[in-house]
């Protein structure tokens, strides 16, 4: 019995070790954005999770309904408070989904051992200022009317839901990516609660965000987050590491292999690494 129980302890530290990095998608996408980054972190023996924030993916809530970030972000914040105190994750934030990476890093800033942002929205107080929105907004304007805009509160109030047309979702948001995954894109992308995320904004008051280690992925092509923004956000709230993808906005498509190795040099620079 003493056998047993000291392999059980060592397996449950082995698995409280093992770097464990929680995926989130961004506007209209959903957990299966990072379906190729996935199979790659599990087949080499990371610990992954990859979520659905509310009306989003396999979620079934209807993002129209979706009026609040704290609503919309309320899966990862579920997540976060369920980690045992003694378990640190590494939070990784596609687009959009910077901003639930900030949200988290505000409210659980022990619990995270590095934030990533991939051609992210990195805004340390959320949309506060002008500024923000200038440097943390998509500008769609070039493609024209490239939104399509649901009024879930009525047609005389502003829009509760987006998502880019369908004919330019390859043009604008997956040029250099595989045909099969812009398929499979235009199959399950969902208008995503353009309102909620209008809202999000965060105190000031939590010092501990800046002891989070922060990283950024550039990515060099991209049509949505353009390269200027990111730069932009970069120079008024800098990382720790900035690292550049040869990339479209969708690098877990377009680079997968690229940005598996980015994730996994981004983890090792703060000493997450798997222990053989």
């Amino acid at each position: 019995m003493l056998i047993i129980k000291k392999t059980e302890e060592a397996i449950s530290s082995l698995y409280l070790r093992q770097p464990h990095f929680v995926l989130i998608h961004g506007l209209s996408g959903g957990s299966w954005c990072w379906y190729k980054i996935r199979c790659l972190m599990e087949n080499s023996g990371y610990k992954v999770s990859c979520l659905d924030l509310k009306g989003a993916g396999v979620d079934r809530s209807d993002p129209n309904t979706v009026l609040d970030f704290q609503d919309y972000n309320q899966p990862l914040m579920d997540f976060m408070s369920a980690l045992p105190d003694n378990e640190q994750v590494i939070l990784v934030g596609h687009s959009a989904g910077g901003l639930s990476v900030t949200q988290a890093t505000h409210k659980f800033a022990k619990k995270i051992s590095l934030a990533v942002y991939v051609a992210a929205t990195m805004l340390k107080t959320g949309y506060l200022t002008d500024q923000d929105v200038k440097d943390g907004v998509p500008d769609l304007s070039e493609f024209g009317n490239a939104y399509d805009l649901e009024f879930g509160l009525g047609a005389d109030q502003p829009p509760t839901t987006a998502v880019v047309k369908k004919e330019l979702q390859r043009k604008i948001i997956y040029h250099m990516s595989p045909q099969e995954d812009s398929t499979l894109a235009a199959m399950l992308l969902r208008p995503g609660p353009i309102q909620a995320l209008q809202s999000a904004r965060f105190s000031e008051e939590n010092d501990d965000i800046d002891a989070v280690p922060r990283v950024y992925i550039t990515t060099l092509y991209d049509r949505v987050v353009r390269p200027e923004q990111q730069d932009a956000m970069i120079k008024r709230w800098p990382p720790s590491k900035v690292y550049v993808l040869e990339s479209d906005h969708s690098p877990f498509f377009s680079t997968p292999f690229v940005l598996f190795g980015l994730l996994v040099r981004a983890a090792a620079s703060v000493g997450c690494t798997l222990e053989i």
